[in-house]
């Protein structure tokens, strides 16, 4: 696959996405600058995590008006698929390309740990080689990271499994102990209803490299690496 990774002013994890694609994955990847206005023929685009802009309004929210993203946003309306991670997903969902909106943390604190999560369906690119109900231990770095919805959209992520992973304890089990940040119902990350556009607040790419002592988020990628044809047959 040929990978697309966004560079915005104020993005910090684009080259850790890149290093992870390339030298771990050998997958093509290229970098697309904020003021670019094409995608250069990409399979998947990455809105990595960082502080676009400097978060300055909402965290996103300036982001959403980078000459690229209307781009990403007619590739994503025609199915083309793409994942943010952290200040990627605020990114996504100030643009309406996924639902809820990610507010401040409870605290008031930026929170950077490793984090829990389990996957809630397999009905997904990114969730394809996961098992639901087994936790994976990916990190966090966010201020802003509350997922929060309406009730109805809620309802509709839920019956249509959009919600893809819940935080959870190191046994897998979702409960109110292990949300590190009050998101509705421990969602750690979603997907829109036509299951192309990916968004979840943990990074998936600090955890794929046996140097760093976890590999975890390995998993992700290779759900992503075995293709929309597997996705198409979910």
């Amino acid at each position: 696959m040929k990978f697309g990774v966004v560079v915005f002013p104020g993005s910090n994890c684009d080259h850790d996405m890149i290093y992870v694609l390339k030298k771990k994955l050998g997958q093509e990847v290229v970098a697309l600058w904020h003021k670019d206005t094409g995608l250069q023929g990409v399979d998947l685009v990455v809105l990595p995590g960082g502080f676009s802009y400097g978060d300055y309004l909402r965290s996103g929210a300036i982001a959403r008006f980078s000459p690229i993203m209307d781009q990403v946003i007619r590739f994503a309306r025609k199915g083309g698929f793409i994942l943010g991670i952290c200040n990627g997903f605020q990114i996504l969902c100030e643009a309406h390309l996924l639902p809820g909106a990610l507010l401040h943390n409870p605290s008031h604190r930026f929170i950077c740990r490793n984090a829990n999560i389990t996957s809630v369906t397999r009905n997904s690119l990114v969730t394809a080689a996961t098992t639901p109900g087994e936790a994976l231990k990916i990190p966090i770095a966010h201020g802003e990271g509350r997922y929060f919805a309406s009730e109805e959209t809620l309802k509709i992520l839920n019956d249509n499994q959009q919600v893809l992973f819940r935080y959870c304890d190191r046994q897998g089990k979702i409960n109110p102990e292990a949300n590190p940040n009050g998101s509705l119902e421990n969602i750690a990350g979603i997907c829109n209803e036509g299951r192309n556009v990916f968004g979840m607040m943990p990074h998936p790419e600090r955890a794929a490299d046996p140097e760093l002592g976890n590999e975890d988020g390995t998993l992700l990628f290779e759900g992503i690496l075995k293709g929309p044809l597997l996705h198409s047959e979910l």
